[in-house]
């Protein structure tokens, strides 16, 4: 017996506020979404992390003194400084002796931060780490962009990420790639150094035929770019996370992708070998909510009894980086849900 990493509850929470998808828009029902939720105006990233938080701790009597880490993922942070771990930790109650940093990922965010965790409990430094994931796009995105709001929601999710005792490692058989080759095929070209918000114009591109439009302080994503690098990329991931656990596909108890579109993802699971393989593939009604799309897809699945006791299931995110990220999940030492 040893001490592992395990995750041992997880939580979600999308804002009040829905916003139906044009159904003549065929961009929506292409991907299959037809309502992604969105943060209300005075609803900064922040918030978002605290909700999902709070909802961890009502749903399985967890105490905020149980945190010794904080590791919060966010992209759309609430200032460029102070940390916006920071001011969760605060505002939480999480006691001054955490850890607490922010990452910047996306798509493929919930692997690295589990293996973050992971290397926090299994060398001794934490026991209890609170993974926080937190997104407010839909303000970055241009209302007239039928392209890519259509895609996009608000949401933030919470892991607890603990030391069990267990004969074998419970997180396990991590892959990562990295290409910033590509770092362009989706972006903010402006606000950051590199293009100062004090030194750089807003300049708008030409609307297309449908009238489709954003600024260079808006996200922009090349669509085909994305589709291209997730095709090529996630299926040797798949085959090297199960070469590194020892494990097949008929092992595996589940697969959850992160949840970019149900198009794309019913052709992933064909061309990784999947389809006989419990597949979670359900975005309908929140959308991509980018480095929050594994944890809550796990959290419904726990909610609806179907992850409990499960004990490979496989986990890969991909997207802007361009990045990706994979690895194999044992569910056996879930915490039980409040009644």
């Amino acid at each position: 017996m040893g001490t592992y990493a395990a995750i041992r509850a997880v939580a979600s929470y999308l804002p009040e506020a829905i916003e139906q998808n044009d159904p003549a828009n065929p961009i929506g029902k292409k991907v299959g979404i037809a309502e992604r939720h969105v943060a209300a105006d005075d609803e900064a990233a922040s918030d978002v992390a605290i909700c999902a938080a709070e909802a961890l701790f009502a749903a399985y009597h967890i105490q905020p003194t149980d945190i010794d880490f904080v590791l919060l993922c966010v992209q759309t942070p609430d200032y460029f400084m102070p940390t916006t771990a920071c001011i969760v930790q605060d505002k939480l109650g999480i006691p001054q002796s955490a850890g607490a940093f922010d990452f910047s990922l996306a798509c493929s965010a919930y692997p690295y931060g589990l293996a973050m965790a992971k290397g926090f409990i299994e060398t001794g430094m934490a026991k209890n780490v609170l993974f926080l994931t937190t997104s407010v796009y839909e303000r970055y995105i241009n209302p007239q962009d039928g392209i890519i709001r259509p895609l996009f929601g608000d949401g933030g999710t919470a892991t607890l990420i603990s030391a069990v005792e267990s004969d074998h490692p419970l997180l396990d058989g991590f892959v990562f790639g990295t290409d910033g080759s590509r770092y362009d095929t989706m972006i903010i070209p402006a606000g950051g150094s590199r293009q100062m918000p004090h030194a750089t114009p807003i300049v708008y591109d030409e609307p297309d035929a449908r009238g489709n439009t954003r600024s260079n302080y808006q996200i922009y994503m090349n669509g085909k770019g994305m589709t291209s690098f997730t095709m090529h990329t996630v299926p040797p991931l798949v085959d090297e996370v199960l070469e590194r656990t020892g494990l097949t596909r008929q092992d595996l108890d589940g697969v959850v992708f992160h949840q970019a579109n149900h198009f794309m993802l019913e052709k992933l699971r064909t061309r990784c070998g999947l389809d006989d393989v419990p597949f979670y593939n359900e975005i309908t009604h929140v959308g991509n909510i980018l480095g929050g799309s594994i944890p809550y897809a796990l959290a419904t699945l726990t909610e609806e009894g179907r992850l409990q006791d499960r004990h490979h299931v496989l986990l890969a995110g991909f997207g802007v980086g361009l990045s990706w990220g994979g690895c194999v999940a044992d569910f056996g030492a879930m915490m039980a849900q409040k009644e």
